[in-house]
């Protein structure tokens, strides 16, 4: 540190700002944020340091999930563009969000600090050119720039050196798979190519998670990108790396900042938001181990006994389209014991039709189905036709199920019935994790297909049940060799029994 800097406490604060971001952030932070001074913590330092390694060429895919409302977007899309633009007039920035409105926010407060007088001081370099000065659009006297968009936005002819995707789903948005394939698409075909320079330029995706196939779920899926995860309470100890080459110890339990969000604020929220929301948003944890609407805890284990009791079930839920990035066809073969549902096997794939319908034969004769329920809708519809007209010796005809409501009400309709008790899996199968996995997961799942099949599997049950309860509240007594049974599952030790 030279004297002159000793004897100009205001030159030394100017070029701190000019060569260390986190400096730059607390000077511009009350520029954006109506005067509030910024209340630091270590986070930001962790997401600078990542910022570090962007600005570097260390790093060029890097993934950044903090929770809401922690200054990610104005660290990143709106803060470190207007000091990169400082330290290189002919940087061009692309930034995405999910509206217009939102990058327009973004854009305008980045232009405001750039047109600051006390920014001005710093970057004497860095002026606005007239030609090109919109909001969402402008270019520096040099020609680098900043261009606002939103997803499905046009591009054409348009490029960068970094491009940064800040909140590109509305988390209202997040558990519709039609909003999340566009955006994922979107980037895939449009956006990904936009980089100027492919072998050195750059892209940031910052976000909360906010479903296990958001766009930073499919893009840890294709690999080769960096993720920063800050959870707002630590799930393990770890060591995060800090700016100037500082390491953050954080101890599992931790919150991330408890003088803004202690842990009675988190609790609320949980409460109010529901469990599955608090653990992707607020935890980066789309799936959580212990999961979301259904419970790793209320999955019970079939005993040897049950194998032998009870009729056979198949429950059917059918895909239109076989693509890699479509849904399964599904079959769950279950046995039904009086309240009890026994999961014995379930297949999963992509098939057209005629190899469906062949499975569907196969399934039933290999497992002594006595029913089949085929939902009524686009194949399934042309699968009930097809077994209906079969007459194949083995496979009953099938019943068609009108699905009711949408798979998140059929599978809350049914949660009661797991949570009960009355579901029970084998200890072991191929197929067990991938079943688990998605069950867990609902509806943050990339798919939900055996869900459904298992939500229409477990409200048949449920109807059937009431019914035989209703026709039969208390067991009868007979002679098993005068009495003709209309179900094998019915006979216990000379007893006649309902369901449940």
């Amino acid at each position: 540190m030279t004297n002159s800097f000793l004897d100009d406490p205001q030159s030394l604060l100017i070029e701190l700002c000019r060569q260390d971001f986190t400096a730059f952030l607390r000077k511009a932070w009350p520029w954006v944020s109506g005067g509030d001074l910024l209340d630091w913590n270590w986070h930001f330092d962790a997401m600078a340091h990542k910022l570090e390694q962007i600005a570097d060429g260390e790093l060029q895919r890097s993934i950044i999930n903090i929770p809401p409302r922690n200054g990610k977007s104005k660290t990143i899309s709106v803060i470190w563009v207007a000091f990169m633009l400082g330290l290189d007039p002919t940087k061009n920035f692309v930034c995405v969000s999910y509206s217009s409105e939102l990058s327009n926010k973004f854009a305008r407060d980045c232009r405001s600090i750039i047109e600051s007088q006390w920014y001005r001081q710093l970057f004497p370099g860095t002026i606005l050119s007239k030609a090109r000065s919109a909001a969402y659009d402008f270019e520096t006297t040099r020609g680098g720039g900043r261009l606002a968009t939103s997803i499905g936005g046009t591009l054409t002819g348009r490029g960068g050196d970094i491009i940064i995707l800040d909140d590109v789903i509305k988390p209202s948005d997040a558990h519709s798979e039609t909003v999340r394939t566009n955006v994922n698409e979107w980037f895939s075909s449009t956006l990904s190519s936009r980089l100027d320079n492919k072998k050195t330029g750059s892209m940031i995706c910052v976000m909360q998670r906010l479903h296990e196939h958001d766009l930073c779920g499919m893009l840890l899926e294709q690999g080769g990108w960096d993720c920063l995860s800050i959870p707002s309470i630590a799930i393990e100890d770890e060591s995060i790396m800090l700016a100037r080459g500082g390491v953050y110890h954080r101890r599992e339990g931790e919150l991330l900042h408890a003088a803004r969000e202690p842990i009675e604020v988190l609790d609320d929220l949980k409460r109010s938001m529901g469990s599955y929301a608090f653990e992707a948003q607020y935890q980066q944890q789309p799936m959580p181990s212990d999961g979301n609407l259904y419970k790793a805890a209320w999955l019970l284990t079939s005993g040897s006994d049950a194998l032998d009791k009870g009729q056979i079930v198949q429950s059917w839920d059918t895909a239109i389209k076989t693509g890699s990035m479509n849904d399964y066809s599904v079959c769950i073969t279950a046995r039904i014991w009086r309240n009890e549902v026994h999961i014995l096997h379930v297949w999963r794939g992509r098939v057209e039709f005629p190899d469906l319908l062949k499975k569907a034969k196969s399934l039933a004769q290999e497992f002594g189905a006595r029913t089949l329920l085929v939902e009524d809708k686009a194949s399934g519809q042309q699968l009930i036709q097809s077994l209906r007209a079969d007459n194949t010796p083995g496979v009953p005809n099938p019943i068609a199920i009108k699905p009711e409501g949408d798979k998140f009400t059929r599978a809350a309709g049914v949660s009661s019935m797991v949570e009960a008790g009355q579901l029970f899996l084998p200890q072991d199968g191929h197929w067990l994790t991938a079943f688990k996995k998605e069950l867990l997961a609902f509806p943050s799942s990339k798919h939900d297909d055996q869900v459904d099949a298992l939500s229409q599997l477990l409200e048949w049950s449920r109807k059937h049940s009431h019914r035989h309860s209703r026709r039969l509240s208390t067991p009868i007594l007979v002679r098993c060799d005068d009495f003709e049974f209309p179900d094998d599952d019915l006979r216990d030790g000379g007893l006649f029994y309902p369901f449940s």
